[in-house]
Parts: C-alpha cells; structure tokens; sequence
C-alpha cells in the first residue's frame, strides 16, 4: 500500500475515533525507503561478481509468486566460497540502503538465502544445488544440462 493512501485511511479513522470520543490518535504511515527492485538487482549481480561467483542466473518471478519479484541463484566452489559471496551480498544490500536482509544458512554455508525484500539469493555448493535443483522447480534447466527437446 502506498505511503498516501495509507496516511488517508488513517485520517480517515482518527476523524472517526474523534467522533466516537476516543483520544488517542494513530500516527501517520512512515514506509521504511531502499533501493528499488532494479537498483537492488544490479547490486546483487555486481556483487555476486565481484567474489567470483559461478553459474549466475537471476529467475523473474513476478506474477508466479508474491515472495519476490527475482531470484538469483549462484555458486561457489566451497563452503568457505559460499560464505564469503553471501558476506559480500548481505554487505552489498546495506550499502545500498536496504534494512539488514534476512539470512539462513550462512553458519553451514551449503545453501545460504539472502532474503533482501523484492530479491531473493541463493548461494549453493554446487551439489547442493544440483540436488535441490530450484531452476528446474521454477522452469529452468539445472545448471550444466540442456533440455531435452
């Protein structure tokens, strides 16, 4: 919901609540502001390549879900590869003025998610996303394999 438009419905109930004598009024909408989709995108891509990641793909979820608008899957060749890609991601998306993005997996570093609001990243050893394959889930081919055809 837009900033307006919420502020609206907010004076519209506290002209109500004023009315049925209630003497708290409610405070005006403040929407956290960061960078938009496109900007964030291109940070994360930027970043990812900047720590060297490997078999980048970024998915356009937009009309298949409402978690995110894209996905980015990418590799790195170890455990300590992935932690560092997903360090310089999360670092990435603060510099960009994105609040601190929610994380899982950074302590195993097999499949780590960066969840960065309209973007979600997925940083994986390589058999780990293999064997879980999300690109074949989300209509893509699994990395190093051609459709049959």
């Amino acid at each position: 919901m837009e900033k307006s438009v919420a502020n609206e419905r907010i004076q519209a109930l506290n002209s109500m609540l004023r009315h049925e004598g209630a003497v708290a009024p409610l405070p005006p909408v403040v929407l956290p502001q960061g960078p938009d989709t496109k900007t964030l995108v291109g940070t994360v891509l930027a970043s990812l390549d900047d720590a060297k990641a490997d078999d980048v793909i970024s998915i356009d979820l937009a009309g298949k879900t409402s978690l995110a608008d894209i996905m980015i899957i990418a590799s790195g060749r170890s455990n300590t590869h992935v932690s560092a890609i997903s360090e310089r991601v999360i670092k990435a998306c603060k510099e960009a003025g994105l609040a601190a993005p929610r994380v899982e997996g950074l302590a195993h570093a097999d499949w780590v998610l960066v969840d960065a609001n309209d973007v979600i990243v997925h940083v994986f050893r390589p058999e780990v996303r293999q064997f879980y394959n999300l690109e074949k889930m989300w209509g893509l081919d699994r990395p190093g394999e051609r459709r049959a055809g």
